[in-house]
């Protein structure tokens, strides 16, 4: 019972983490660049995303233009779209097969087959996951590094946007659903091999006959 409650505890945060890794990939503003200008119409703040990149004016606009050219953007962003996508992907995966794998539902057949499942749902997690952590930290690194370089211009500088934390946390939601996953579906497999099934001795059918003589046969 302990086990089925934490499945689904580990499927309630994998959930968490599918929706936030879809927000994160979706959302234009992995880097924001705060600039007040003198004039009314000037842009205030610019927020750049894996597809678009945003503006918001001080008179309340918004527009945004898509990245159409691919070979055209710098290499982190190639990679944060591709394994963002990918951890999208698997997450989505992962939530398809844990739901046949869990104990507290009827699919899946028997328990060793719904054991493989939960498995392979752990599994997917966990590399969603990785894929999620790797273009969100790539990306900040990316960010932090320029904003401290003394040759960009401060206007051209930018800070992590609220994807990139987004990007993080659904991260970890999903590594910490995949471990959950897989060791609930270990623990029960180790304890057969650590205490294997005790084999009851059953007395011989000689000893039983012998057992069912009495004095009074030898009167």
């Amino acid at each position: 019972m302990a086990s089925a409650s934490l499945q689904f505890f580990g499927f309630i945060l994998a959930l968490f983490g599918v929706f936030g890794d879809i927000a994160a990939t979706l959302l234009p503003n992995w880097k924001v660049n705060a600039d007040v200008g003198s004039n009314i119409i000037t842009a205030i703040t610019q927020m750049q995303g894996l597809w678009m990149d945003c503006t918001w004016y001080s008179t309340g606009m918004f527009s945004c233009t898509l990245k159409y050219s691919i070979l055209s953007l710098p290499v982190y962003i190639q990679a944060a779209r591709t394994t963002m996508v990918l951890s999208c992907i698997l997450s989505a995966f992962g939530i398809c097969i844990t739901t046949v794998g869990m104990k507290c539902t009827k699919l899946g057949g028997d328990t060793d087959s719904k054991n493989h499942a939960c498995f392979a749902g752990g599994v997917c997690f966990i590399l969603a996951g990785i894929f999620g952590l790797v273009p969100t930290s790539w990306y900040t690194r990316e960010i932090i590094s320029n904003f401290l370089d003394q040759t960009i211009p401060e206007s051209s500088k930018h800070e992590p946007g609220g994807a990139v934390y987004t990007g993080f946390i659904s991260a970890g939601f999903l590594l910490i659903a995949g471990v959950i996953f897989c060791s609930s579906c270990f623990k029960r497999q180790q304890g057969a091999w650590i205490y294997p099934p005790k084999q009851h001795h059953f007395p011989s059918t000689e000893q039983e006959s012998n057992s069912g003589y009495n004095l009074k046969d030898y009167v």
